[in-house]
C-alpha cells in the first residue's frame, strides 16, 4: 500500500519508477489535481458536495487514502476518496484474467479402430471446446500394421471434420506426419456455432442430442 509522503499526500503506487512509464498517469490524483475546487465522492460513495481542493485532500489524508479525479471534464472536476493503489492492482488482475480463450489449445485424440460409442465421445468434447472459443488439435494414432491401411484413418478424420463443420473449420486439410494425422480446427464466429450432441447449459437440448450422451449402444 502506498504510503503517505512529508507533505501528507500518500505517493502513487509505483515509487520510484518511470513516470512515463505510468500507464495511471493520466488520472491525476492528489497534488496533481488543479482545480481550486472538485466534487467529493467519500470512500462509499456517497456524495459529499463541493469542497475546496486542500480541505479535500486534508480529508483523503485522514483516512490514509488518495484523492483521485474521476471525472475530469466536470464544473468543478469530480473527485473520489480511494485507496488508488489497490484500485491499480485490480485493474491489473483484470487484464491478466482477461485472454482470450482462442488462446488455449485443446486435443482429442482418435484411433483408426474407435468405436461409434468414444468416437461420439470425443466428437462431444471437441464440441465443448470450440463452444468455448478454444482452438482444437484432433489426432490420430496408427498403431502397428494400421499403416498399411492409412485411407481408413483419414475417415475417421474426415467423419470427425464433418461432424464438427457446424462448430469450427480445419486450418488446412489433415496431414500424415509419421504415424499420425493431425489437423486443426479453428472456432467459427460464436453466432455461428451450433453444437449438434454437446448441451450448452444456457439453453434446451438440441434435437439431436442423445437423451443419454454417456449411454453406450446396444
Amino acid at each position: 500500500m502506498a504510503l503517505p509522503s512529508s507533505s501528507g499526500a500518500r505517493q502513487p503506487y509505483n515509487r520510484g519508477g518511470p513516470r512515463n512509464n505510468d500507464p495511471y498517469a493520466h488520472i491525476r490524483r492528489n497534488a496533481r489535481i488543479k482545480s481550486p475546487q472538485v466534487r467529493v465522492i467519500s470512500p462509499e460513495g456517497r456524495q459529499l458536495g463541493i469542497i475546496d481542493t486542500p480541505k479535500a485532500l486534508a480529508l483523503a489524508q485522514q483516512f490514509n487514502l488518495d484523492l483521485v479525479e474521476v471525472a475530469s471534464t466536470a464544473n468543478p472536476p469530480v473527485c473520489r476518496i480511494m485507496d488508488f493503489g489497490k484500485y491499480i492492482y485490480e485493474e491489473q488482475k483484470k487484464t491478466a484474467h482477461s485472454k482470450p480463450a482462442g488462446a488455449k489449445l485443446k486435443e482429442i485424440e482418435f484411433t483408426v479402430r474407435i468405436e461409434q460409442h468414444d468416437f461420439m465421445t470425443k466428437v462431444r468434447h471437441a464440441e465443448e471446446f470450440l463452444d468455448e472459443g478454444n482452438k482444437v488439435k484432433l489426432r490420430l494414432k496408427f498403431r502397428g500394421r494400421e499403416m498399411a491401411h492409412t485411407e481408413m484413418g483419414f475417415d475417421v478424420m474426415k467423419r470427425a471434420l464433418k461432424e464438427l463443420e457446424t462448430m469450427g473449420h480445419p486450418d488446412s486439410v489433415p496431414k500424415l506426419t509419421g504415424k499420425q494425422i493431425n489437423v486443426m480446427l479453428t472456432p467459427n464466429p460464436v453466432n455461428k456455432r451450433k453444437p449438434k450432441y454437446f448441451v450448452r447449459e444456457t439453453q434446451p437440448a438440441p434435437d439431436r442430442a442423445p437423451a443419454q450422451p454417456d449411454a453406450a449402444k446396444d
